[in-house]
């Protein structure tokens, strides 16, 4: 049957993706980011207790919160790589699965190593995020993309901020093991609606996963800030402080040259190079901080006694509500990016967010003496720290081809990741000891507190600086939308025959043509080969003829993907490339047996 033109279909016909818009795609994948985020925040009501509820130093009890940002940091690009490799549906819910099971590690023990383990588990799930970004760039009209990421994107500012006086509220009135009960069920209903609602994405990056990379960037960081958590312990001169940074040093460095020489890196250093990339993860680096230093920061002043001289005096409750706007007010500023980004740009974005990020914390240095006014520096911040995520993701997806998104969004999360946990580990020490004693306990003191705001203000400030180095925004061509392929509507118009009609198509200009094929070169005939630019558009779609061929014209020269898939196959997507010199590329495509056809075979 002939192929219709684009003008003869509804949108809906015309692109696959508009008809999954309407089954609850980006409110479940948000739930799940939201979920995975509450980790990072659920014990903060608690941490001036932890010593005491753990039966440890407070610098041990450091690492109850440091442990989970660290393995989110580690897990992200991990399960960005694994969701490229074998779909981002399944790691998902492998990653939620291992949060539950860290929930429940933590929610039977009194005991600090079984907890910061239990706590690891929790963080490792934080690689729904990426994924998450991922799934939405495949499966979602590009119209619709820009909002659903910038949600995405934000959600682990939203759910560290809901979390807050939720977790307050439960820590206050029941025993505080609870708090993880409850996030496992959070985990469970997050499984459970992304089974109902999230379909499994086709698209397939070739390669395999990267074992010593992963293990390599774990050892790294953990070498790394350790010895920041325990410096002040051991002294900053101590042959053990000085022995791991030189490790972690060392260690990275053989990473980075290992990622270098790898055909399947598990992050592609030759691609953070790139300038665009390479300023936005810094710039990540430091909202990361930013971030997580107020939710250290203010739950604590708010519930030091009155008797202090400078605590606000509030209950865990209080002290919930008056920091939950921050992720109120970033879940609010979703809509706004979309706006602010499709009219300037996502740099501009950015650095829109990182200066009323600034804004926040200076004017937090002369704004804590009541409640109130902790509320005014949460509502400032979130609306920074909103707009900066948001960004973040556009600005990475739009400078790397489509087959890498989740390992690229995954290495932008672990950004953000190391920023938050390097800024856990740092603050951590700041307000341990400048702390002052109380009685029989030590509370942290003003001074660390207006150091700690420091510490974040002069981060944003190198963010802000850096964005601005980042490439104006380059215009992008719209996206061809199509059925069928631009080559198709030029042979119709000169009747030349079609994909599917027994002769290879010509190409009116350059672009790609091959064969799709089994392994062992029979071909696939009536496959659909599908054409995506690096924005994640469509730039053109046919069908292979009797003997397997096919031909797609390109808008332009650059990068691409080409996806195959066919009744009972396997899809797979292949990354291709082509320098708009006129001539054609050839590319053949390499389809495999699904493993439900091969058993269906096995049996008749």
């Amino acid at each position: 049957m002939p192929q219709t033109t684009h003008e003869q279909q509804s949108p809906e016909l015309s692109d696959p993706r508009m008809s999954r818009t309407g089954r609850g795609i980006v409110p479940v994948l948000a739930f799940a980011g939201i979920t995975v985020a509450v980790m990072q925040t659920l014990l903060v009501p608690v941490i001036k207790d932890l010593p005491t509820l753990l039966h440890t130093d407070p610098s041990n009890a450091t690492w109850v919160m440091t442990a989970t940002l660290l393995a989110g940091a580690v897990s992200t690009p991990i399960m960005g790589r694994l969701g490229d490799l074998n779909g981002k549906r399944r790691m998902l819910l492998a990653s939620l699965a291992v949060m539950v099971t860290g929930s429940l590690t933590c929610a039977f023990t009194d005991d600090l190593v079984i907890m910061i383990v239990g706590r690891a588990l929790q963080g490792f799930a934080m690689g729904a995020i990426p994924l998450g970004i991922g799934i939405m760039r495949d499966e979602l009209p590009r119209e619709k993309l820009g909002s659903a990421m910038a949600l995405m994107s934000s959600s682990i500012g939203v759910g560290g901020g809901l979390a807050l006086p939720g977790a307050a509220l439960v820590a206050q009135h029941t025993d505080w093991h609870t708090l993880f009960f409850g996030s496992a069920g959070l985990g469970v209903l997050a499984m459970g609606l992304t089974v109902l609602a999230v379909p499994e994405t086709p698209l397939r990056a070739p390669g395999r996963f990267d074992v010593i990379g992963a293990l390599g960037l774990a050892a790294g960081l953990v070498l790394l800030l350790l010895p920041v958590t325990k410096g002040s312990d051991w002294g900053w001169t101590s042959p053990a402080t000085l022995g791991l940074i030189a490790a972690a040093l060392v260690v990275l460095l053989l990473w980075g040259v290992f990622e270098l020489r790898s055909d399947a890196p598990l992050v592609d250093l030759r691609t953070t190079a790139r300038r665009e990339v390479l300023l936005t993860n810094l710039a990540s680096i430091m909202v990361g901080v930013a971030f997580y230093a107020v939710s250290l920061v203010l739950p604590q002043l708010l519930q030091l006694p009155r008797s202090t001289g400078y605590g606000l005096g509030q209950s865990m409750v209080v002290a919930g509500l008056c920091v939950a706007p921050l992720g109120l007010t970033m879940m609010l500023v979703a809509p706004l990016y979309a706006r602010l980004s499709a009219r300037y740009g996502p740099k501009v974005s950015l650095m829109l967010g990182l200066l009323i990020i600034a804004i926040g914390y200076g004017a937090g240095l002369g704004l804590m003496s009541a409640a109130w006014q902790t509320v005014v520096i949460a509502v400032l911040l979130g609306a920074g720290i909103g707009l900066a995520y948001s960004s973040l993701p556009a600005l990475i997806i739009g400078a790397v081809d489509a087959s890498a998104t989740g390992a690229a969004t995954g290495l932008n999360t672990l950004m953000r990741s190391i920023g938050t946990s390097g800024s856990s580990a740092v603050i951590g020490m700041v307000l341990a000891h400048t702390s002052v004693r109380t009685g029989p306990v030590a509370v942290p003191s003003m001074a660390g507190f207006r150091t700690s705001f420091m510490i974040a203000t002069g981060a944003v400030l190198i963010g802000l600086v850096l964005a601005a180095f980042l490439p104006a925004q380059r215009s992008a061509a719209a996206p061809v939308l199509l059925a069928s392929s631009a080559g198709d509507a030029a042979a119709r118009m000169s009747g030349l025959p079609l994909a599917g009609s027994g002769t290879p198509l010509p190409l009116a200009g350059s672009g790609f043509r091959g064969r799709v094929v089994e392994a062992d070169g029979t071909p696939v005939s009536g496959a659909n080969v599908t054409l995506i630019d690096r924005q994640g558009g469509q730039a053109g779609l046919t069908t292979t003829d009797a003997e397997g061929r096919y031909a797609l014209a390109a808008p332009a020269g650059g990068s691409f993907v080409l996806a195959g898939s066919a009744a009972g196959y396997a899809p797979r997507a292949y990354p291709a490339a082509h320098p708009a010199t006129g001539r054609p590329t050839e590319t053949d495509l390499v389809l495999t047996v699904s493993a439900r056809e091969r058993r269906t075979s096995l049996r008749s």
